[in-house]
């Protein structure tokens, strides 16, 4: 951790530009006391980070500009990086590096050492398919090309790499053309209105785009004379649709990458981009430049642009708008699956403009008439869901809203519209796993549907308020710090899903106010053991520490055909018994595993109860369980939602048959042999817990004692049975299995009896608004 730190605020002196003679005394001692050590620091990180050569450290290291930039883009390019466009007036002028020929010469290094398409990262295939028109189809059917059998058929690398850029399809008006690496002869291809057209841009350094025909810009740019910079500013408001033509390879976690994501979960279109610097604690020239690569691939757009219609070249007045360009309809050919890019577009809600103390804002108006932003729901959610999403062909144009919720990490009130409508096209019947996705979606349609403008919930607001989705894992890749102070800035109230998922860390909240686990460890399985300890009720359960052999099966699941083996930071699986000890072992070599009872002859029956509890309605009735009860005077569940998950194990025959022909004798045995066996049991646990392997079990249950043949005993060939069932409440065959705080979506049964105590309960969520105000 100290070397970590260590390195961290080196990196920060480094691009605060300190020399070896400023740095504090702890880093030179870390560094060796060395300056060449710190000057190598330097070195790399200027190039990793492709910074500028002008104005920064590297400057006094390497004296040769162009030297310097050669080095970044052999490792830019070696690491699969996205094009450095905002230092495009030193490659592109200086050493005639365009982003198609930065591609392709990517492409030729990638496919000459036969990697796959998936070794691109997200990113970076998003850009080369813009500019090469080779998806992931595409680059197949050029591999097998390359590597056909069939001489007369086998082709080059450079041969099946395209030779010219693909004709640009997003251009918008304000962007700026620059010149770029012009030679004479470059000049006499041109022809007399480009050739004006280069003249215009030299003498006024650079030209709007809008100012100029459209068609020929274009002409210029696939040839490579002239280069587009997107222009960002501090009190720009940036709009973020569903994503179209995303590629979905890999993250390589390189820094421009890091900053886009954080960018993605982070990012409103009631945020300026100096506000959105300073909640993510960032450089705000940073910011600009990630956000200009998402205007150029198409993911974003400027809300607002002060264009004057009347400045236009008219060769502009038919172009359609960013948000009516689907980045897929740029090539002729798929480059996902055919309905993964399918015209989704989000529902228009207006541009208005309001004064504030700061400026100018501009703010979402639909159907809130507010003249300020309103905070929101925020609804957490994690992979798994946006995994059921993606899964099978629930909708045509589902898919794009699944991969905006996983890689953007959030899909704002503003997309909503069209997400339900995509949602309301799932169908409802389906069989087996299919099943499972079907209800995800329909369930969060309904979930969405509920929250979402309930004025029940806020009966203060006019027209209820709006909900974003939040994935768990975006908001924890910011850090603590920075997700604290956007949920803060943006929520009033936040809303999880049903259970998390185990090996993700839930977010800890208590302003803005969380409907949902309130500290990461009541989604892990030190919760379930403390939920037993506490209602002295739960199925059979053992703990085994990470590295631990077990060598015998364990007593205390004897009898059972079913077992719920859960390791450490994962969801659990069901286990035959036959299996246990195979499966157990190997999962033990990785993690801690939970090892509990989960049927005896098939799967146990499982039962959910919503919480706040109803009034019981019989003295049958589950409710009056004593566990449940206990439970309530130990958790404060009248101001909390979720449910209860109960199990029904059955009783398990751990009795041994005896061959006997004198049935008392028989019956006399096999009560010691019980008895025998349960002692065994309470020396295994003893055993077990001077090992220090922890362990939780429920109260060992009576041996059965075989009854007399009068009684019910059945004898065949010398074999004593007991044919009667052990008399017991009905309540008590329920134990708990496990508590989920927050909203599910699993079953539309038991995600309405939720919402239903939610809406109940509104009160309570009226008091987390108020107090989220003050």
């Amino acid at each position: 951790n100290n070397l970590i730190m260590a390195a961290n605020d080196i990196e920060h002196h480094i691009l605060q530009n300190c020399t070896w003679a400023k740095l504090p005394a702890s880093l030179r001692q870390a560094l060796g006391n060395n300056p060449n050590h710190y000057n190598k620091q330097v070195l790399e990180m200027s190039i990793k980070n492709q910074q500028r050569w002008r104005g920064n450290l590297v400057k006094q290291l390497v004296k040769d500009e162009k030297k310097y930039y050669e080095k970044m883009l052999t490792y830019s390019r070696e690491h699969l990086m996205l094009y450095p466009y905002h230092l495009q007036d030193m490659l592109v002028r200086g050493l005639r590096v365009t982003p198609f020929s930065y591609y392709c010469s990517m492409m030729f290094d990638t496919m000459s050492n036969e990697k796959s398409y998936d070794s691109l990262p997200n990113f970076t295939a998003a850009d080369a398919v813009r500019l090469l028109g080779v998806g992931r189809n595409q680059y197949i059917d050029s591999m097998n090309l390359t590597k056909s059998k069939k001489f007369f058929r086998r082709r080059g690398i450079k041969d099946v790499l395209p030779s010219t850029p693909v004709p640009l399809k997003i251009l918008d008006s304000w962007w700026r053309v620059y010149v770029g690496y012009i030679t004479e002869d470059d000049v006499r291809s041109c022809t007399p209105e480009e050739h004006k057209m280069i003249d215009a841009i030299i003498d006024d350094g650079y030209v709007i785009a809008g100012r100029l025909d459209r068609s020929s810009v274009i002409k210029l740019y696939t040839k490579g004379f002239v280069y587009l910079h997107i222009p960002i500013h501090a009190d720009d408001y940036i709009v973020v649709p569903p994503l179209k033509g995303f590629v979905m390879n890999r993250v390589t976690g390189d820094y421009f990458e890091t900053l886009l994501y954080k960018i993605f979960v982070s990012i409103d279109e009631h945020t300026t981009m100096s506000e959105l610097a300073n909640v993510l604690q960032t450089d705000l020239e940073q910011i600009k430049m990630a956000v200009s690569v998402f205007i150029r691939l198409g993911f974003a757009h400027k809300k607002k642009v002060d264009v004057d219609p009347t400045h236009l070249h008219p060769s502009w007045s038919n172009v359609p708008s960013p948000t009516e360009i689907s980045p897929p309809d740029l090539l002729g050919s798929p480059l996902l699956p055919a309905d993964f890019g399918r015209d989704v577009q989000s529902s228009p809600e207006g541009d208005d403009v309001s004064e504030t103390n700061s400026g100018v804002a501009l703010e979402h108006q639909g159907s809130v008439s507010s003249g300020s932003f309103q905070k929101r729901i925020g609804f957490l959610f994690d992979s798994t869901l946006t995994a059921f999403l993606m899964m099978g062909n629930l909708s045509p144009g589902l898919k794009n809203h699944a991969v905006t919720m996983f890689e953007v990490g959030k899909l704002t009130d503003e997309s909503l519209d069209s997400f339900i409508s995509e949602l309301s096209k799932v169908g409802s019947q389906a069989e087996g796993e299919a099943k499972r996705y079907f209800e995800h979606a329909i369930t969060l349609r309904d979930t969405v549907q509920f929250l979402r403008r309930n004025q029940n919930l806020f009966p203060n607001e006019e027209c209820g308020m709006g909900i974003d989705l939040l994935r768990c894992e975006s908001l924890y890749s910011l850090g603590d710090a920075t997700a604290t102070r956007i949920l803060q800035r943006n929520y009033c109230v936040l809303v999880s899903m049903a259970p998390l998922s185990q090996d993700i860390r839930s977010v800890t909240s208590c302003c803005p106010p969380h409907l949902g686990p309130p500290i990461p460890e009541v989604n892990s399985i030190w919760f379930k053991l403390w939920l037993y300890t506490r209602v002295r009720c739960g199925p059979p359960s053992l703990l085994l520490t990470k590295g631990t052999r077990v060598k015998k099966f364990p007593p205390i699941l004897k009898g059972y055909s079913k077992v719920l083996m859960t390791s450490w930071g994962h969801d659990g699986a069901v286990v035959s018994i036959t299996n246990l000890l195979i499966t157990l072992n190997d999962a033990l070599t990785h993690s801690a595993v939970l090892v509990q009872a989960y049927g005896w002859r098939s799967i146990g029956t499982i039962k959910y109860i919503s919480f706040p509890f109803d009034e019981p309605s019989t003295d049958d009735d589950i409710l009056n369980h004593p566990c449940l009860l206990t439970l309530g005077t130990e958790i404060d569940l009248k101001h909390m939602c979720g449910f209860i998950t109960m199990l029904k194990i059955g009783t398990p025959r751990v009795a041994k048959p005896t061959r006997s022909h004198k049935p008392p004798v028989a019956t006399n045995r096999l009560s010691s042999e019980a008895k025998a066996q349960t002692a065994k049991i309470d020396e295994f646990l003893h055993d077990l817990k001077e090992l220090g392997i922890g362990g939780v079990e429920s109260e060992p249950q009576t041996p059965i004692d075989v009854p007399q043949p009068s009684d019910g005993v059945e004898h065949r060939n010398g074999i004593t049975t007991n044919l009667k069932e052990p008399e017991s409440s009905p309540l008590l065959e329920w134990v708990p299995l496990e508590m989920s705080i927050g909203i599910p979506l699993f079953s539309g049964d038991i995600n309405k009896a939720v919402c239903k105590k939610v809406t109940n309960c509104y009160a309570c969520c009226v008091v987390w608004h108020e107090n989220s105000k003050e």
